[in-house]
């Protein structure tokens, strides 16, 4: 194969040399406004992203408890007769403490109760959620109680009311936490609450046939004549 002559490939690559060197400029302002243009699509909010991040904040917050809580379950079920060291105690009553307090510091503030026997309707909504973590605290200490006295038999009923105080603060956070609905099917439905037996009001008899009270007798047609005088001793 005959080789490339030497002058016209010099000639084309002089060529391709001024064609680059005049091109530089644009490509480089080109690559100067490419950056900008990434960061101003990246930065564009996503839409409803406030609301997610809310509901994500509250699983997390939930989690926080989940953790310390099950962590004590285990180790108080796995010890020989329920009995926790006073190391292990101390540890686990800091955790799960310090997991409540700061899920009910997370938890939105309850409007104030109003005066006693103001009707139902105006009446504040139930606090759930703090109700719920209170209630955990009570068994947790309960239960570290009697693991701290190795009281096997109180550590086996006190275990499952921490249990159940568990799944009743993860019920109302996700009751009450404003999250998405489940859809897994075959997921069974809420119970309703059994409001289609109680009686209608329409059934309930009018004050208007009550008898009025100004067809009682009059005290003055009593006859306190007859009555027998109150003999003197």
């Amino acid at each position: 194969m005959s080789a490339f002559p030497v002058r016209p490939l010099a000639g084309s690559l002089l060529c391709a040399t001024l064609l680059i060197g005049a091109a530089a400029p644009a490509i480089a302002a080109g690559s100067a406004h490419e950056p900008t243009s990434r960061t101003d699509v990246s930065s564009a909010p996503v839409p409803g992203a406030d609301a997610l991040i809310a509901q994500t904040k509250t699983l997390h917050d939930v989690g926080g408890v989940l953790t310390p809580v099950t962590d004590l379950l285990d180790a108080v079920l796995k010890a020989d007769g329920g009995k926790l060291s006073p190391e292990d105690v101390t540890k686990h009553t800091d955790a799960v403490k310090s997991a409540i307090d700061a899920a009910k510091a997370a938890a939105p503030a309850v409007p104030n109760a109003p005066a006693a026997g103001a009707p139902r309707a105006a009446q504040a909504p139930l606090d759930v959620k703090g109700d719920a973590l209170t209630a955990l605290q009570s068994a947790v200490d309960a239960l570290l109680k009697a693991a701290a006295a190795g009281d096997a038999a109180t550590v086996a009923t006190q275990a499952p009311v921490v249990l159940t105080n568990l799944v009743n603060v993860v019920a109302a956070t996700l009751l009450s936490g404003g999250l998405p609905a489940p859809n897994l099917p075959g997921l069974p439905a809420l119970p309703q609450l059994p409001t289609s037996s109680l009686p209608s009001t329409s059934t309930l008899p009018s004050t208007s046939t009550l008898p009025s009270t100004s067809t009682l007798p009059s005290t003055s047609t009593l006859p306190t004549s007859s009555l027998p005088a109150t003999p003197l001793t």
